[in-house]
Formats: C-alpha cells, sequence, structure tokens
C-alpha cells in the first residue's frame, strides 16, 4: 500500500510540477500566502497496519472529513492545522483449525495534524508535519466460517493517543483543491497484552485523496 500511495503522489507531484512551469515564472512569483484561509474537506482512505508475522493483509477502505485553517507566516509559507474526522485499520486473513475466514479491524480517529505548508506555483502546495489523533471507536468485522458479523471493541485495548508524521500535495483549481496524503503513525496502537496477541506492535499508516473547498 506504501508503494502505492507513493506513486500517487509523485503522480501528483509531477502533475504539479508541469503547471508550475506551464504557468510561466512572473505568475509564479506572484502566488503567495496573502491572508487567512479556511475551508472543508473530505475524501477516501486506504489505510493498513504494518502487522508482524502476517503476509496476507489487505487495505480497509474509510473515509475522512473536517475543516482547515491556513495561517500564513510568509510570502510563500503558511502553517495549516486540521479537524478530521478518519477511519484507518486493516484487513487479514486467520486460518486456525478449521475455522477460516478475514478479519477487518477498523479505529476510528479525531486528528489534528499541523502541516507546514509551502507554496511552489500559482496553484500547488507541498506539506509536511506532525499530527495527534484521538481514538473514538474500534470495531472489526468478520467474514469467515461462522458466517459475516461486526463488533464493537472495547477501546481500552487500544491507546487512546496516536502520533505520527505527514507529508502530501495540494492542487488547487480556483478554491477547490485535490490533495494527496500519506501518514505515517509513530505508536503502537495496542495497549493491552491481549491486542498485542492479535495485533503485535501495529501502527496506523494511511494514504489519502482529499477534495476540499476553500470558504474564503
Amino acid at each position: 500500500m506504501k508503494k502505492i500511495v507513493i506513486k500517487l503522489i509523485l503522480a501528483g507531484l509531477t502533475t504539479a510540477g508541469c503547471m508550475v512551469f506551464t504557468s510561466g515564472s512572473s505568475q509564479a512569483q506572484t502566488a503567495t500566502f496573502t491572508a487567512v484561509r479556511a475551508g472543508i474537506k473530505g475524501g477516501f482512505n486506504a489505510s493498513t497496519l504494518d502487522l508482524q508475522n502476517v503476509n496476507n493483509r489487505k487495505e480497509a477502505y474509510g473515509f475522512h472529513a473536517g475543516v482547515f485553517a491556513q495561517i500564513p507566516a510568509g510570502d510563500f509559507f503558511a502553517i495549516q492545522p486540521e479537524l478530521l474526522y478518519t477511519a484507518k485499520g486493516a484487513s487479514a486473513n486467520y486460518n486456525v483449525a478449521f475455522f477460516q475466514g478475514r478479519n477487518t479491524f477498523r479505529l476510528n480517529y479525531l486528528e489534528l495534524p499541523i502541516l507546514a505548508t509551502f507554496k511552489v506555483g500559482p496553484s500547488v502546495e507541498l506539506q509536511a508535519g506532525p499530527y495527534g489523533a484521538y481514538l473514538l471507536s474500534a470495531n472489526m468485522n468478520s467474514e469467515g466460517t461462522f458466517g459475516t458479523g461486526s463488533q464493537r471493541l472495547n477501546t481500552n485495548d487500544f491507546n487512546k493517543f496516536d502520533l505520527g508524521l505527514a507529508g502530501g500535495v495540494n492542487i488547487y483549481f480556483g478554491k477547490a483543491f485535490l490533495g494527496l496524503r500519506y501518514g505515517q503513525g509513530l505508536n503502537r496502537i495496542t495497549n493491552t497484552e491481549g491486542a498485542r496477541l492479535f495485533l503485535g506492535d501495529a501502527r496506523n499508516a494511511v494514504g489519502m485523496v482529499s477534495i476540499g473547498y476553500s470558504i474564503r
């Protein structure tokens, strides 16, 4: 999944570079952060957990949605805090005795990224920075020998707080934009021995494709 997300970001950067080149140098020189910007955003998540001793894991798909603000700190530099609801997790097969199936773990967070934002052209921004997240809920969907079902997991089995690093690119089309981002958690998500029995020292990893709109 990381390779797919990296390819998406590289494709976005290539597109951004073409846009910067074709826009002309004079126009690029006048593209600056001039006022506080605020808006809404949302989109698609493809997430995984860096599980140990599992070779059949797959991505879990979800979404994110929230608000952002952009605070200029120079002509070509700004700080962008965001507040997002975001769904993460992973999917993996199990095969124990005569029981087979697939479990999908889903962890839902309230996330606060704080991103350094660099203007590299009239319509393109590069971003990087840390994020902090608070776990709201956790559940597991199962498909296998005993059928299909879903159960809520005890959040006490997981660390309530997650910290990580994120980076990506935004491409603006007027006030609307397309964003590509990758986030890597630094903390293990499990908090108890029981949870670590199934998930080990797993950490969150997520690729995000966003669309957004700048209200001002």
